[in-house]
């Protein structure tokens, strides 16, 4: 474990580093990997109006993108099981540092940064083992490795801090692989997912686990309410024929339960969430891209409303509610009762759509 007076210094070095903002280069609220007519791979940003701000390219698929908090730089993931991940200045599409994980590991596609942007947490799967572990990377002295410690289970893929903390939700997916069986399942009869609540010296807060009978819906991806709640989209590996809900919400110390779900609906979704995010206070939304739905659910109602469009995937809160992305290279913006067409690009985009600042 890692104590956080080692990284003083490199807070010291980096209020020494003059940096561009997100301001500087369009004001964009959201990034997006993508395929262009093409072919070629970009991380592209997005003003909340759907339109373009800036476009760099990307050497392969990306998978997700997290923003720096404070200035305009990206950590671009390559896909599952991929080694490498791509720092880029937003500002002039300059690649500054390739991260590359250390023999054994490889990036599960999803980062975090610490409140203060000064540590990268990432998802990481220790090969040898099987066992999930989040790498920790120095951010001022250039993402230089710091370590790493156990993401308490199996699989993580989404990482997210809780707002306003130094605490992190992970997802862990519970799922087996290895580089040598690419995206090969290695474990689906005895899998276990969790949703585990660590620090940034790998204290473990809290780990909230399904019931046994639905050891088999893997948590991949979360999204956090501001109060430490975690809206959560699972990925069923069970029977078709016997498809739980996927989707959840974890409340601290009280465990995650099941949402319920349209059983209607639920059976054109293929045991697949593709994307969830926090749009309100007591609401969420969460896309299922096999379905071609997105669905808003309302806590203090216990209401849903889904609406149909095709390959949609990526979603995020925006300022006046959400916005999502699909594969067809549409932008929407999510209310309370519809999603609205925002503006379409000749991309396709790809899983996810992060929030530079999340409301």
């Amino acid at each position: 474990m890692l104590s956080r007076r080692s990284f003083v210094g490199s807070a010291v070095a980096a209020t020494m580093v003059p940096a561009v903002s997100w301001a500087e280069v369009g004001s964009p609220t959201h990034l997006s990997a993508a395929r262009n007519v093409a072919g070629q791979f970009e991380l592209l940003g997005l003003q909340r109006t759907g339109d373009i701000a800036f476009k760099v390219p990307l050497p392969a698929r990306g998978h997700a993108a997290v923003a720096h908090p404070n200035r305009a730089e990206a950590v671009a993931f390559a896909r599952r099981p991929g080694t490498f991940a791509l720092v880029i200045d937003c500002a002039t599409g300059a690649l500054l540092r390739r991260m590359d994980t250390p023999p054994g590991r490889h990036f599960y596609g999803h980062g975090a940064f610490s409140l203060d942007g000064l540590i990268l947490l990432t998802t990481e799967n220790d090969t040898e083992t099987g066992e999930g572990c989040l790498g920790l990377w120095d951010v001022a002295s250039g993402y230089v490795r710091l370590g790493e410690f156990p993401s308490n289970g199996i699989g993580p893929h989404e990482i997210v801090r809780l707002p306003g903390s130094d605490r992190f939700a992970v997802a862990n997916g519970g799922i087996h692989t290895h580089p040598s069986s690419g995206r090969e399942k290695l474990n689906l009869d005895t899998m276990r997912p969790n949703l585990t609540i660590v620090d940034l010296e790998g204290r473990v807060w809290d780990e909230a686990v399904l019931p046994l009978e639905l050891h088999q819906n893997s948590l991949r991806h979360i999204a956090a309410f501001s109060d430490g709640r975690v809206a959560c989209a699972f990925q069923w590996q069970g029977d078709p024929f016997d498809t739980p809900s996927i989707t959840g919400l974890y409340k601290p110390g009280r465990g995650v339960s099941l949402v319920e779900m349209n059983g209607d609906l639920l059976h054109r979704l293929d045991g697949y969430a593709g994307s969830v995010a926090v749009l309100g206070p007591n609401r969420f939304g969460m896309t299922f891209p096999r379905g071609g739905i997105c669905q808003t659910f309302d806590l203090d109602s216990a209401g849903s409303a889904a609406f149909q469009r095709d390959d949609i995937c990526g979603i995020a809160p925006a300022a006046q509610g959400g916005l999502a992305t699909d594969g067809l290279g549409r932008v929407h913006a999510i209310s309370a009762d519809r999603l609205e067409p925002l503006a379409r690009h000749p991309v396709a985009f790809d899983n996810h759509l992060i929030a530079i600042n999340p409301v």
